[in-house]
């Protein structure tokens, strides 16, 4: 699991291989994750927005923004976790995703960034 806190909010992210496919004739990869997004501060904040860079070995960088995550925008209080499953597909065994949620303080009304660490993706067996 990989783990980086930023501002008392404390990202931590397990990945795994979910299998291949054929897709418009090409082999597909594709991995899940699962992120926990943890209050570790004493106010409470808000997650509206996600940016994502998603490298894959045989592609060039792919950047996606967007509004929340999976159709949520959700309010974390102190204490308190949010966790959600997602996916990526790739068009190679191997790659990495790393990016940040901004996030609203309700306390100072501040907006910030919550890093989000380089987490790996590989098929086990593409590695020996």
């Amino acid at each position: 699991m990989i783990t980086q806190v930023t501002k008392g909010i404390k990202i931590s992210v397990h990945t795994n291989f979910e299998g291949t496919f054929f897709k418009n004739y090409k082999m597909h990869f594709a991995f899940g994750y699962t992120i926990t997004i943890e209050n570790q501060s004493k106010d409470s904040v808000q997650l509206t927005s996600r940016h994502w860079q998603i490298y894959d070995s045989l592609n060039d960088l792919e950047i996606l923004d967007g509004e929340g995550v999976i159709g949520r925008k959700p309010v974390i209080k102190p204490g308190d976790s949010h966790t959600y499953n997602s996916g990526c597909l790739l068009a190679s065994p191997i790659g990495a995703m790393k990016g940040h949620y901004n996030m609203v303080n309700f306390s100072s009304t501040e907006k910030f960034r919550v890093y989000i660490p380089t987490f790996k993706f590989h098929a086990p067996f593409a590695l020996n």
